[in-house]
């Protein structure tokens, strides 16, 4: 499960950005409204958690504009105000729960696994590239109907490449978008397992869907 903090707060961010993984989220922050915004409505991510009082944009305005630009992905909103009023904005502009600083690290968790409970009661459709199809709720991909056998990761990287079929993306934004911020390894990590993709895929029949654009990325398209 891949969750954005939305936190000028490093220390906090911090903390809970380790303690989510420790719990087996992969987390990326962001630590400005604008910021926030840009990754909300690009990331593909399952959870988003936004801090009320952030610079550049608050967390209201970011809310509101993520689900006008049909984002429904589950939000919890954190703050350190403490007050009705500030709870009932939070819900009327989209967020789907409310936790009020400071809060214990287990109440958090909870809270987490409640919002990812309640959002996968209605499954998210499909997403369909030529004879490609992923099921997100299962974690499978199916090409020309058949099965192919991923990874996590591997599944991953093929949902955020499916979800920008068409696009040319750079190693530098798949490491940020599959991978977490917290990652220090080899860039050509990438490479990798773009090659274990593409042995799948083609194995499975039909023509090659992920193309090498020299000196810029990769772009996935359908036949």
């Amino acid at each position: 499960m891949k969750v954005l903090l939305v936190d000028d707060d490093v220390h906090l961010a911090g903390a809970v950005r380790r303690g989510l993984t420790a719990e087996g989220f992969t987390v990326q922050v962001a630590a400005d409204g604008p910021e926030g915004l840009w990754r909300g409505r690009e990331g593909g991510y399952d959870l988003i958690l936004l801090d009320i009082m952030v610079p550049g944009m608050n967390g209201y305005r970011v809310c509101a504009e993520l689900r006008r630009s049909g984002v429904r992905t589950p939000i919890l909103m954190l703050t350190a105000k403490d007050g009705d009023l500030d709870e009932a904005e939070a819900l009327d502009t989209g967020a789907d729960d409310y936790l009020r600083k400071p809060f214990s690290f287990p109440v958090l968790v909870a809270r987490v696994r409640a919002l990812l409970r309640r959002a996968a009661q209605g499954d998210p459709p499909p997403l369909v590239v030529g004879d490609l199809r992923l099921d997100l709720r299962g974690g499978r991909a199916l090409r020309a109907e058949q099965p192919v056998p991923l990874t996590a990761r591997e599944f991953a990287l093929l949902t955020y490449l499916v979800r920008r079929a068409g696009r040319v993306v750079s190693k530098h934004e798949i490491l940020d978008g599959v991978w977490d911020d917290a990652f220090e390894g080899d860039p050509n990590v990438v490479e990798v397992y773009v090659a274990r993709l593409r042995r799948k895929l083609d194995g499975a029949g039909g023509p090659r869907l992920i193309e090498t654009v020299r000196g810029m990325g990769y772009r996935l398209e359908g036949p």
